[in-house]
């Protein structure tokens, strides 16, 4: 039985058995584990009587399913023909005319000449070590003028297989990176020609995730689509219209993680911008509502896309803290002073979450010098990286190794406990679109750890630092300011922590608030449409 067949016979299963306020499917690009807020949506929209199957990805290898409380969630083998690009799959006149085509030719060449001159060498030797073996005396004489040619010729062939085998590997890097004047030309050309259906040419990886998940969604027959980000925008686009064609009412949720035209894309090229946009901008009208993490970012996207609604803010925020029932097993949280080798007295700052330059990694590093006695712990999910592996040999350039450590993520149900033995939260995230109108997830973990902040200028995280007193803010980017404020808050954390005793000001920023919004979100999209129905 293959895949959207086992689906539809799970939700048929669930149809026939189930007494829930409708059956959702939650897409995401990723492999799920790492994305808490996408966890804790799946599993509260489950708890709350919704019918929940979360679909996600592996890039390698094949799927698996588990449950997360009461929600399914299955991973799908994402394969990516299509993300190959023009240079990989075809030769580049105009970029490096003498290169090989894309294949194998170019590695054939240069060992068939490698194998050549070995040959050219061996039959040398034998003329002298065993001439008789060679053949007659005629022949011998002819060998020895076919090999005074052969010697020089095969030098020259070598070096001409090697000089288009150096232009085959620059094209492949220029035609992977686009970077250069064609690609903008390509780039510019085909947004004039197709305007926001542009990406099918720019970003033909796109309809990879398609071909991924579209099946899968159609055997689940979902009520209402959650789509998680700009890739599965499309994706569950694509899905509701589907069933609307056939008949049936499904409503699309999208969730917009962050303002896209202000992203700093891992791919950083010419096309990933533009395709990915203009994508977005083909999917958005299909939205029924917009979910997404900030009153900026939804004031971004409603005069992006002309939303007739403002988008519903659901927080990245954190599960409240709940403390276990006496006699109740479970599962210990990890010790980070222990995991840094530590004492209880030691000042202890943290980063926690994805590492990358635009976070500040480097510059909380550069800081440590001036950070007498102060150790810093990254809480980071793949802690072997070499971005990581960087920051570790920085600190050792710097006479500091021995006081920045590593560590793994938790559960995302354990991070505020484990966050809280570390004395100052760090968030130094440089200027950029998206970090100007955010509150990001560890902005909450942080403040339910109850730890004064120490965060840059971006614009709407350090108004509320200065609003509420938890922390100090640090100019992005400067080292010396960003020592400055961890040396004040470290100097009186007290000051800092009597914000959290304001009676009512960590309650809303629980995921537990937040699950309430989107729970009600659901409800009053579905309940429109039975209206729809009972009026039919």
């Amino acid at each position: 039985m293959n895949g959207p067949e086992r689906l539809s016979m799970e939700a048929q299963e669930r149809s026939d058995g189930g007494s829930g306020k409708g059956r959702v499917v939650m897409l995401v690009d990723n492999k799920v584990d790492g994305d808490s807020r996408v966890q804790k949506a799946a599993e509260s929209m489950a708890a709350a009587g919704w019918d929940v199957t979360l679909l996600g990805l592996v890039r390698s290898g094949s799927g698996r399913s588990w449950k997360l409380g009461d929600a399914h969630v299955r991973l799908l083998p994402l394969k990516t023909p299509l993300a190959k690009r023009h240079a990989e799959r075809h030769r580049s006149p105009l970029r490096r005319p003498l290169a090989y085509p894309p294949g194998p030719l170019a590695a054939y060449r240069r060992q068939w000449v490698k194998a050549w001159r070995a040959d050219v060498a061996t039959r040398r030797a034998a003329l002298k070590v065993a001439p008789r073996a060679v053949g007659s005396p005629l022949f011998r004489k002819s060998e020895k003028a076919r090999l005074t040619v052969a010697g020089p010729v095969s030098r020259i062939v070598q070096r001409w297989v090697a000089f288009r085998s150096d232009q085959t590997a620059k094209a492949q890097r220029a035609g992977r990176a686009l970077h250069g004047p064609l690609d903008r030309a390509f780039t510019a050309f085909w947004k004039a020609a197709k305007g926001k259906r542009a990406w099918r040419r720019l970003e033909p990886v796109l309809w990879d995730y398609e071909l991924t998940y579209g099946k899968e969604i159609d055997a689940l027959e979902p009520d209402l689509i959650h789509a998680n980000d700009f890739r599965m925008l499309g994706v569950g686009a694509r899905a509701a219209i589907r069933a609307r064609a056939k008949g049936r009412q499904v409503k699309l949720v999208w969730d917009a993680h962050e303002f896209l035209p202000g992203v700093r894309p891992w791919e950083d090229n010419a096309h990933w911008i533009p395709g990915n946009t203009a994508h977005e901008t083909e999917y958005a009208p299909f939205a029924d509502a917009v979910v997404t993490v900030s009153e900026g970012l939804g004031d971004l996207l409603r005069e992006r896309h002309g939303l007739t609604e403002r988008p519903t803010v659901v927080l990245n925020a954190p599960d409240a803290p709940v403390e276990p029932r006496e006699g109740e097993e479970t599962e210990p949280v990890p010790d980070l002073r222990e995991l840094c080798g530590i004492g209880p007295d030691v000042p202890l700052a943290v980063y926690s979450g994805s590492p990358g330059p635009q976070r500040g990694l480097g510059d909380m590093v550069e800081a440590l010098p001036a950070l007498d006695g102060v150790h810093m712990a990254l809480v980071v999910p793949r802690p072997a990286a070499a971005y990581i592996k960087g920051l570790q040999a920085r600190a050792e350039e710097l006479g500091a190794g021995d006081r920045l450590h590593v560590v793994p993520y938790v559960p995302h149900w354990q991070v505020v406990r484990f966050l809280s033995a570390a004395d100052v939260g760090c968030i130094p995230i440089h200027h950029w679109p998206n970090h100007e109108i955010a509150l990001i997830t560890k902005f909450f973990e942080y403040a339910h750890a109850r730890l004064p902040l120490v965060v840059s200028d971006v614009k709407t995280m350090s108004e509320v630092v200065r609003t509420t007193g938890q922390g100090e803010v640090c100019v992005a980017e400067d080292v010396p300011d960003l020592a400055r404020a961890i040396k004040q808050v470290l100097t009186d954390p007290d000051r800092y922590t009597a914000a959290y005793d304001r009676p009512g000001m960590l309650d809303t920023w629980t995921w537990q608030a937040q699950a309430e919004v989107l729970d009600g979100l659901y409800t009053r999209l579905l309940s429109d449409v039975k209206k729809a129905g009972s009026r039919g």
